[in-house]
């Protein structure tokens, strides 16, 4: 019994005649514990892309992005990471509190390296994990249920040229998301958020912060 494949994988496995390959690769590769060597590339990660299941059944995918170890292995069957300060939708959140199905993909370009995990998550606000990363307003716990390497073929190699400085790190203090500097935001930002802004050098319009992202600012 596959516990990766239904009926639908099967009809193209059949039709390209590569249902035993698929067997084999999935006896081979797919685990259900995070062993020390997926542990090790896991918390050297410093992004990943997250996968969630909205209220309409519909799929979403959100890149997830902090300090190299931001996701932390518990334990075999066990992930966490934070939730940061974003543009107030909490939709991967949202998503994650209303169906716990998940998948993630951790991605080295330089290597290039990738694996893949399936999982089930839970949203808390009171984790006291919430502590350890610094800014975290939620924390997210995975169940591991299947995990697996993929090849690294098709994949791009990029090198990494610097970090976002929006990462929270130590005591530096964190830089308000320049978007919130936007003038028709203004009115619906905390209070402490319209302070931020001020702190910065006050408002700019939507259109010199698209300007700034289509350019590459580091400002964006």
């Amino acid at each position: 019994m596959s516990r990766l494949y239904g009926s639908h994988h099967r009809a193209l496995q059949d039709r390209f005649d590569t249902r035993r390959l698929a067997d084999r690769v999935e006896d081979f590769v797919v685990t259900t514990e995070v062993d020390d060597e997926a542990r090790a590339f896991i918390e050297t990660r410093d992004m990943f892309f997250l996968s969630s299941i909205d209220h309409n059944g519909r799929p979403t995918v959100s890149y997830k992005g902090g300090a190299p170890g931001f996701v932390r292995v518990l334990d075999g069957k066990t992930l966490a990471f934070p939730s940061y300060n974003g543009n107030g939708m909490y939709f991967s959140m949202g998503n994650i509190a209303g169906q716990k199905q998940i998948g993630m993909l951790f991605i080295d370009f330089e290597k290039p390296h990738r694996m893949r995990l399936q999982g089930e998550a839970r949203v808390s606000a009171d984790d006291p994990l919430t502590e350890i990363w610094k800014e975290a307003e939620l924390v997210i716990r995975v169940t591991v249920s299947e995990l697996w390497q993929n090849c690294p073929r098709y994949v791009h190699r990029y090198e990494k040229v610097k970090e976002s400085r929006y990462v929270p790190h130590g005591a530096r203090d964190t830089p308000i998301a320049e978007w919130k500097r936007i003038d028709a935001l203004q009115d619906v930002l905390k209070p402490e958020e319209r302070q931020g802004v001020d702190r910065v050098g006050g408002q700019i319009s939507a259109d010199e912060w698209m300007a700034r992202v289509r350019s590459g600012d580091d400002k964006a």
